[in-house]
């Protein structure tokens, strides 16, 4: 936020330069998840895949101690950004997934992983793209989501994560159960297609991932609690 004349704090819209996811649907959903959360002020939060770091800023904006991760440099060096503009502190750390806080635990974890399915088989995304390509299931990151983020949360600790239902959010809440927390898709919403489903739509429809007569793209927000 920055402060205007009389000293009040108003919204500072997050800066996303070129080859950086800029905030969208799902991150405005994930954000809604996030304000619904009673999240102590004192609390550790990490943001995996951050991206402009909105998701960061506004949970350091509540007091928390937020740790900022993307593999993408100029994310790292937007995030940054951001947090300096709003006026609070946010680490943010380069690396892939949880590789740059091995060893350490959070009370929030905050995803919004790449999960749009993409055609070419097991070729790894480049550039942008890896911003939402996430192999030909959707699921590249999130499987790895759901086998390794348990493990980073402290007890009674929760994990919001968004994610299409194009990449089968039943197999994300499975997955997270099966690692010993509870899960449960909490926040759902439908948007219009956007430029990447739009550019495959064919090749979706030809997978049956969307049906001949889809016309828009669910959105949902998956929360998973470890037990105390």
């Amino acid at each position: 936020m920055l402060l205007d004349g009389g000293g009040t704090r108003r919204p500072v819209t997050p800066l996303a330069p070129p080859g950086v996811y800029a905030p969208q649907e799902d991150t405005e959903l994930l954000a809604g998840a996030l304000s619904d959360e009673p999240v102590p002020e004192d609390a550790d939060v990490l943001d995996v895949g951050t991206g402009s770091g909105a998701l960061a800023v506004e949970a350091a904006r509540r007091g928390c101690r937020v740790t900022a991760v993307d593999v993408s440099r100029r994310a790292v060096c937007a995030a940054r950004l951001n947090a300096l503009r709003a006026g609070v502190p946010v680490r943010v750390r380069r690396g892939n997934l949880f590789a740059p806080v091995r060893g350490e635990s959070f009370d929030l974890i905050l995803a919004n992983p790449p999960y749009v399915p993409a055609p070419g088989g097991g070729t790894l995304p480049r550039g942008a793209a890896r911003a939402w390509d996430a192999g030909g299931d959707g699921r590249l990151v999130l499987d790895r989501i759901c086998r390794e983020a348990p493990a980073l949360l402290r007890p009674g600790g929760v994990l919001l994560l968004v994610q299409s239902a194009l990449s089968d959010p039943e197999l994300t809440v499975g997955g997270l159960r099966a690692a010993g927390a509870k899960a449960a898709v909490v926040r759902r919403r439908r948007i219009a297609f956007g430029p990447v489903v739009r550019g495959r739509e064919r090749w979706l429809r030809e997978r049956g991932l969307l049906s001949a007569t889809d016309d828009e793209e669910e959105l949902v927000v998956i929360r998973a609690e470890l037990p105390v």
